[in-house]
């Protein structure tokens, strides 16, 4: 009676998967073969988009899934990852959507880890055929991006791993195909996901305009005036709660309304909104291209698609260019236009803000030197007087340095050139 039901419930897409049409792919061997092959591929899914990206692939015919989210259930999450209860509050994202789906689609095996994507090594990521990502974090998708570009050995085709990549933000959204270092990479994009401009300190602390403006304040300036000695702690409910009263009684001084609960929760902790209807696009775009690129049975995505509900709806897919001067797949080093009379320190602040590189924490060396060196502490104490020199002094026009970063794996290259 298992077995009966089983094939019932794959009968849709079995029917898909055992005949040819037009738009199918021409090496495409319709049949019990290309079945397996879906049944068997190993796949990997992490991000805040797991729920709907995991319920997709399980009714999709994987049957082998692995998931990795390092978050705990918050109420905030109940309005639209529906694996969730309000039971569920506190325990690990992973662990309990794994379950409630093995529950809900029999003969699916998912594995969950409670951690970051950071956690594991290139071998663990050599074992599946393909690597599913709805994050919330520019920092985690360029590390699995550069890691999976990384892995490729041109000897050994299974080495390359296809990366689907999925996001969203309030009621727009966009999901990709990267093929390492075949298309266009992460990194060659990077500047379409720049960092929001932060707002000036002296509109925060003299005259707000909005009800973020005041979250800040209580965030940035009252807390470290009235509790400079207790830690904050964003996933502390009383710490939001003391930040939220400070900031709706600066709104009421200067008669700004809209400063909300949630609305501190996501300006402390950063939180990106999130629409359920626009999550489920993205996560069945994502999920759609994971299954052609399994099965073959039709051409992938190549390699952008971009949509935008905020008035109607409208999508756009194009092809995103593979850049020479990538840090990750390129072979160039990426150009950057600087003033020679800016001091090491005020350059090293501005790659957090510069679109093209958005290093939070780097170091910096040139083929005959070390700029600066943050770990160990010796060659930091070694390295620190030449944050206060210009970089005319340090390096010459059109020269190439080195930049790392701890939280990824590889050193980006760029070229200075001297405005």
């Amino acid at each position: 009676m298992v077995a009966i039901d089983q094939k019932l419930r794959w009968k849709h897409l079995y029917n898909v998967l055992t005949r040819s049409g037009p738009s199918s792919d021409e090496d495409w061997v319709p049949g019990p073969e290309t079945i397996s092959t879906l049944e068997s591929s190993k796949i990997l899914g992490a991000g805040g988009l797991g729920c709907e990206i995991l319920k997709n692939l399980a009714l999709s015919g994987f049957k082998d899934i692995h998931v990795i989210d390092m978050d705990t259930i918050d109420i905030s999450n109940l309005n639209r990852q529906f694996l969730f209860r309000q039971s569920d509050i506190g325990k690990p994202k992973a662990e309990v959507a794994a379950a409630f789906v093995e529950k809900r689609v029999k003969g699916v095996k998912i594995t969950p880890y409670v951690g970051k994507i950071q956690d594991k090594d290139e071998d663990y990521y050599m074992q599946f055929k393909i690597v599913v990502c709805g994050l919330d974090s520019i920092e985690a998708r360029r590390w699995i991006n550069s890691t999976l570009v990384g892995m490729v050995d041109f000897e050994n085709p299974e080495s390359l791993k296809p990366l689907i990549d999925g996001g969203t933000e309030g009621f727009k959204g966009q999901a990709r195909v990267i093929l390492p270092t075949l298309s266009s990479c992460i990194e060659c994009q990077l500047d379409m996901h720049a960092p929001r401009p932060a707002v000036p300190l002296c509109t925060i602390a003299t005259i707000p305009r909005q009800p973020q403006h005041c979250i800040e304040w209580a965030h940035q300036i009252a807390w470290q005036e009235q509790r400079k000695d207790d830690t904050f702690d964003s996933d502390d409910l009383e710490h939001i709660g003391w930040i939220y009263n400070a900031a709706l009684e600066r709104a009421r001084q200067f008669q700004i309304p809209g400063v909300t609960f949630q609305m501190t929760q996501g300006v402390v902790k950063n939180i990106i909104p999130a629409i359920a209807s626009t999550n489920a696009v993205i996560a069945a775009a994502t999920t759609s291209e994971a299954l052609k690129i399994a099965t073959s049975c039709n051409p992938y995505l190549e390699n952008y698609m971009m949509y935008a509900g905020e008035e109607g709806v409208y999508t756009y897919t194009f092809e995103a260019e593979k850049k020479p001067d990538c840090p990750v797949c390129g072979n160039l080093a990426r150009a950057m236009t600087v003033d020679p009379n800016m001091t090491l320190e005020a350059f090293i602040e501005a790659l957090g803000e510069r679109p093209e590189a958005q290093l939070k924490k780097p170091s910096m060396r040139t083929e005959e030197k070390t700029l600066y060196q943050r770990f160990p502490p010796q060659l930091e104490e070694q390295t620190r007087p030449n944050l206060k020199l210009k970089l005319s002094d340090l390096i010459a026009d059109g020269q190439e340095i080195a930049v790392s970063d701890p939280a990824y794996t590889i050193d980006f290259r760029y070229r200075l050139d001297f405005s």
